[in-house]
C-alpha cells in the first residue's frame, strides 16, 4: 500500500470528479454472471467492461521521458521509509538502489517502522547525514513537518513516493515532485473491474485503512464508483490500519463471513497484503481460493500479490504500481533537480494484472523503462 495525504480540498475535489462520473446511469440490464440479475446500470457496466479491457492489455512499451539532464555525478540519497515491512515501500526502496547504482550515486534507506515517532525520527536522521536528497517514502510529510522544514533550510529537495494524492510538483507541502499513479484512476479501474466482472451485481467488502487520507479517498472513490450501480452492493467497509492488518484482518474475515455468508462475492482492498492476511481464515472457511469471493487489489501489486494470482489462492486481480519503475523515476527525477530543470511530469498509466495476463510474472513494469533512463543519463 502506499501511504499518502492530500489536502481536504484536494480531496474533495476527487470525490466530486468521481460523484460526476457516477451520475446519469438508469435502468437494468441483464447478469453475464451467475447472480440472479444484473440491476446497475447497462451504460456504466458496458463503459466499465471496455475500461477493464483496456487496463488488461499486456502491452505495455515505455510511454515516458526519454530526454532529459546528463548524470549529475557524485551525489547521494537517503529514502525514508514509511516501513520496510510495507511491499509497495520496499519494492520502491529496491528500484531506487537499482537506479542510484546504475547512475553512480550511493544511497541509503531509513525504515521508520511504520509509526509517527518512528518516521519522525527516520527523517530527521536523514536530514542530519546531509544527503544530496531525500525521497519521501509513503507517507504524509506534514507528519514530519520540522524535519521538512530542516530539510528545506538545508537546500536538500525533497521527492515523495505516495507522499500526498496527486502525481507531480507540490507546494504544501514543498516536494520537488511526488511519483504516484493517480488515485482516481486506480479506484475506477479497480470498482470497474468488479462491475464488469459481475455483470453488475455483486455483494462487495472494501478493505481500507483510514488512518491514511490517501487511502480514505481511495476507498470512497472506490465506493462511489460502485454505487454507479444499483446490483452492486457494498455490505462493509473495514477500516484496519496497515500496521494492524496481520493481526487484525484474519479475525474480521472470520467474523465477515460469519455474518454475510452467500452474499460476500467481491472484495476490492486499498493494499493487496490484506489478502495475504485474510487468506488463512478463507482457507479455514472452506472457500476455494479462485472465490467467491474474487478479490482485487487497488495498490501495490508487489511479488507476493502476483503470486496469489497466478496460483489462484484467494486473489484474482491487483491495480500494480509499477514499483520498480517508479523507484528509477525518483532517481530521475532527483537528477533534474540537481541539475536545475524541471521535473517530467511522467505518470505511469493504469494497468489490471491477472492470471491470465501477466504470464506467470510477480511484478508489473513497463518495457524499456532501464534503458530509457539509462539513455537520459550516460547518452
Amino acid at each position: 500500500m502506499y501511504p499518502n495525504r492530500k489536502t481536504a480540498l484536494a480531496a474533495a475535489a476527487l470525490l466530486a470528479a468521481a460523484a460526476t462520473a457516477v451520475a446519469g446511469c438508469g435502468g437494468g440490464g441483464p447478469s453475464n454472471t451467475t447472480a440472479p440479475s444484473a440491476a446497475g446500470c447497462p451504460d456504466v457496466l458496458r463503459e466499465a467492461k471496455a475500461a477493464v479491457q483496456r487496463a488488461e492489455n499486456p502491452d505495455t512499451s515505455w510511454n515516458g521521458p526519454t530526454a532529459g539532464p546528463a548524470a549529475v555525478p557524485g551525489k547521494s540519497l537517503v529514502y525514508v521509509a514509511q516501513t520496510m515491512t510495507n511491499p509497495g515501500v520496499a519494492g520502491v526502496a529496491k528500484g531506487v538502489r537499482e537506479a542510484a547504482q546504475a547512475i553512480g550515486w550511493n544511497v541509503r534507506v531509513i525504515d521508520g517502522d511504520g509509526t509517527p515517532a518512528g518516521i519522525q525520527a527516520a527523517l530527521g536522521q536523514a536530514v542530519t547525514l546531509k544527503p544530496s536528497g531525500i525521497v519521501i517514502g509513503g507517507f504524509d510529510p506534514r507528519l514530519t513537518s520540522q524535519q521538512v522544514a530542516r530539510a528545506e533550510a538545508a537546500g536538500i529537495p525533497l521527492v515523495g513516493w505516495h507522499a500526498v494524492s496527486s502525481p507531480g510538483p507540490s507546494t504544501d507541502p514543498k516536494l520537488f515532485t511526488n511519483v504516484t499513479t493517480k488515485v482516481e484512476e486506480v479506484a475506477k479501474a479497480s470498482a470497474d473491474w468488479v462491475i464488469a466482472r459481475s455483470g453488475g451485481s455483486a455483494g462487495v467488502v472494501v478493505f481500507t485503512d483510514d488512518s491514511i487520507p490517501f487511502a480514505g479517498t481511495k476507498s470512497r472513490l472506490i465506493e462511489q464508483r460502485l454505487a454507479a450501480c444499483p446490483g452492486v452492493q457494498v455490505l462493509a467497509h473495514k477500516n484496519i490500519p496497515i500496521p494492524d492488518a496481520s493481526r487484525r484482518t484474519p479475525q474480521e474475515v472470520s467474523s465477515l463471513l460469519s455474518r454475510l455468508q452467500q452474499k460476500w462475492t467481491y472484495s476490492v482492498a486499498i493494499n493487496d497484503l490484506y489478502f495475504d492476511d485474510a487468506a488463512p481464515a478463507f482457507r479455514a472457511a472452506g472457500k476455494p481460493g479462485s472465490g467467491p469471493p474474487h478479490n482485487i487489489g487497488a495498490g501495490d501489486g508487489d511479488p507476493s500479490a502476483f503470486r496469489r494470482i497466478n496460483s489462484k489462492q484467494y486473489q484474482a486481480a491487483t491495480v500494480p504500481e509499477p514499483l520498480s519503475q517508479q523507484g528509477w523515476q525518483i532517481v530521475d527525477e532527483f537528477n533534474r533537480a540537481f541539475a536545475g530543470r524541471p521535473a517530467s511530469g511522467y505518470v505511469a498509466p493504469v494497468h489490471i494484472a491477472t492470471a491470465e495476463n501477466s504470464a506467470g510474472a510477480t511484478s508489473w513494469d513497463p518495457r524499456g523503462y532501464q534503458q530509457a533512463y539509462e539513455k537520459i543519463w550516460h547518452g
